[in-house]
């Protein structure tokens, strides 16, 4: 309950402070290459349930056509803008609505897309028990450098130790991770 609480005010102060500079991102989206500003895409949240979650688009229009699949270092589908929005997080924040929604928390296992999670073993599902998190252990960890069954396996570790101070490590390491831009891409 009380990290539901802390949720849900981080989220809404966020939004509600940063509501200008979030404006100023998608005009840049918007008017740097054609398409949505607001990427929505599939997940899977906790216990399986598909859900929706929302970022600044970062790549071009259509990418999915132009090349389906995971995003590598130095996809030539990221737009300019859409690496900047990428390595600093930007592209994130949107997600903090699913927060609010209560699909997402600010600290989980990461959602990852259906078509990964199918293929989880049985250990790997563990890290369906909670809501997934905007950041988590793996974040703090390498990112997006790191192998999926890596992050798996830091999730997991994640949700047998929950608890509130690691929650708070997590955010703490986190804004240092955001600033420093290492393992995102």
């Amino acid at each position: 309950m009380l990290k539901r609480a802390f949720d849900i005010l981080f989220s809404l102060l966020v939004l509600i402070l940063f509501l200008p500079f979030f404006v100023m991102i998608a005009f840049v989206v918007k008017f740097t290459s054609p398409g949505p500003v607001i990427f929505r895409h599939k997940r899977t949240g906790r216990f399986g349930k598909e859900i929706y979650i929302y970022k600044f688009r970062t790549m071009v229009k259509n990418a999915e056509k132009i090349g389906a699949g995971l995003t590598e270092k130095n996809d030539s589908r990221i737009t300019p803008v859409g690496a900047f929005l990428r390595r600093s997080s930007l592209d994130e924040f949107p997600q903090f609505i699913n927060i609010l929604k209560g699909e997402m928390s600010l600290i989980g296992p990461r959602p990852e897309i259906p078509e990964i999670v199918k293929n989880y073993t049985r250990f790997q599902e563990q890290v369906l028990q909670v809501l997934p998190g905007l950041t988590g252990f793996p974040q703090i960890n390498g990112r997006a450098e790191l192998p999926i069954p890596k992050k798996l396996r830091l999730d997991v570790y994640y949700v047998k130790h929950m608890s509130l101070c690691f929650d708070l490590y997590i955010f703490y390491k986190t804004i240092f991770i955001i600033f420093s831009g290492r393992g995102a891409y």
